[in-house]
């Protein structure tokens, strides 16, 4: 094992000991319904880790697409957002079914992992990215059915455990939903089976943006340490978040990825900076614009937009070109349609439930019928689009799908710490290296 794989070993494991000892002394049986249907009416539990506002949404949506599901477990590093959480979920018309007493509430940097011994059936994993190798990991040992949150990772030492989570969730029949959102708007769904069943002929070059205002801040109280603060803020730190191109960005990456196939970019050329970012500590170290092109064989491309700034024009919108025609798709307006030999849009009655809920409703549906769903044959390789978008734009060099598979950035700390944290870095181009 090399210094850097070790150094991505001992963080990650310090996760799972804290875990080990934590689980020994609640001495928890680890039961799962991963291997069988549920039953009509049967219970389904819910383990919620992560208890910000997306995994609060997703366990509201739950609750919704089954009447079976009861919120079960409730997991994160910080008690008072357990309780935010469990507070705002009660009050919904599906309340009654939130079950968590004190017992089931779990915190700190082990959290995820004890809430993943526990007797739930699935596992909604919310937390700030950095975190979700780690409690992946968690996940497919203890044989849950998994809801897990875009991004699958931050940096390519988790790639390297998400990459063995999906084969082991499949070897063991594991339920694997991804967060990527748009793969389950109808609208959508419909468009790109028409472009990937060839309506517009080969798909030559994509243009996608998501142009969008900062995310908000927690400002730094006296009693929080470094950790916590940073933690507090997660969406605007690199190791926690990935930055923006793949903490969010990573939506319209994903339909680039959709659109090809699948197919991995050969190489990628991208800037990007802090224009507008606010010199506080609250911002961190992401940068608040990328700008990037993706390059495939025979001079096929895509180019990428995002920014996070205020005051801005906003919008998220995607252009398929292809040899016969070319698609064009806004999610916000809505408005899907194709021009060319086969011209064609979505109808504006047509249906267009909340693509949120139809996850949940599809996730629910297949453990109630016995189907697997399995998200992680696209995840990988979205995920590590937007990493090489990042590194591109940080170093200022073009990089190839092979660096970026081979990469051994680890942006995390080697021991995780409630008194420490790492050093934010202001990435400049031309001078921060490849790793």
């Amino acid at each position: 094992m090399q210094p850097e794989e070790e150094k991505s070993f001992r963080r990650r494991q310090f996760i799972h000991t804290a875990a080990a000892a934590g689980v020994a002394a609640f001495a928890v049986p680890v039961v799962g319904r991963a291997l069988a249907q549920a039953p009509a009416g049967s219970q389904i539990k819910v383990a919620v880790i992560g208890c910000g506002g997306r995994g609060t949404g997703a366990a509201d949506q739950a609750l919704k697409a089954d009447p079976g599901v009861v919120i079960w477990v409730m997991a994160d590093t910080f008690p008072d957002r357990i309780e935010t959480a469990h507070a705002e979920l009660k009050k919904r018309p599906n309340g009654d079914r939130v079950i968590v007493p004190p017992e089931r509430r779990f915190t700190g940097f082990d959290a995820g992992a004890m809430a993943c011994s526990t007797d739930v059936d699935v596992v909604i994993l919310a937390s700030a990215p950095y975190f979700r190798p780690m409690h992946l990991r968690s996940a497919v040992d203890a044989g849950k059915n998994i809801f897990c949150e875009k991004p699958m990772f931050t940096d390519a030492a988790g790639a390297k455990v998400v990459i063995q989570c999906i084969e082991d969730a499949r070897a063991k029949k594991l339920q694997f939903m991804s967060g990527f959102c748009w793969r389950y708007s109808l609208p959508e769904r419909e468009t790109f089976m028409r472009i990937r069943g060839g309506d517009i002929g080969e798909v030559l070059a994509m243009h996608s943006d998501y142009l969008t205002n900062p995310l908000g801040i927690n400002p730094r109280k006296p009693e929080w340490s470094d950790m916590e603060f940073q933690l507090r803020n997660w969406q605007h730190f690199v190791w926690l978040s990935g930055d923006i191109i793949v903490e969010q960005a990573i939506h319209s990456i994903d339909k680039i990825n959709w659109a090809f196939g699948n197919e991995p970019p050969t190489r990628c050329t991208a800037m990007g900076s802090r224009g507008l970012r606010e010199n506080i500590p609250e911002r961190g170290d992401i940068y608040d614009n990328f700008a990037v092109v993706y390059e495939w064989p025979r001079n096929r491309r895509a180019t990428l937009l995002c920014r996070q700034q205020p005051d801005c024009h906003n919008e998220n919108l995607d252009t398929v070109i292809g040899s016969k025609g070319s698609a064009f798709i806004n999610g916000w307006g809505p408005t899907h349609e194709i021009i060319g030999e086969h011209p064609w849009s979505y109808p504006p009655d047509g249906p267009n439930p909340n693509m949120y809920q139809t996850e949940h409703d599809e996730f629910y549906k297949a453990i109630r019928g016995g189907k697997r769903i399995d998200d992680g044959n696209f995840v990988v390789n979205t995920c590590r689009m937007a990493l090489m978008g990042r590194m591109s734009a940080y170093t200022g060099q073009a990089v190839t799908w092979d660096q970026v598979v081979n990469s051994l950035e680890n942006l995390g700390p080697d021991k995780l710490d409630m008194r420490n944290a790492p050093q934010p870095i202001i990435r400049v181009p031309g001078q921060s290296k490849l790793i």
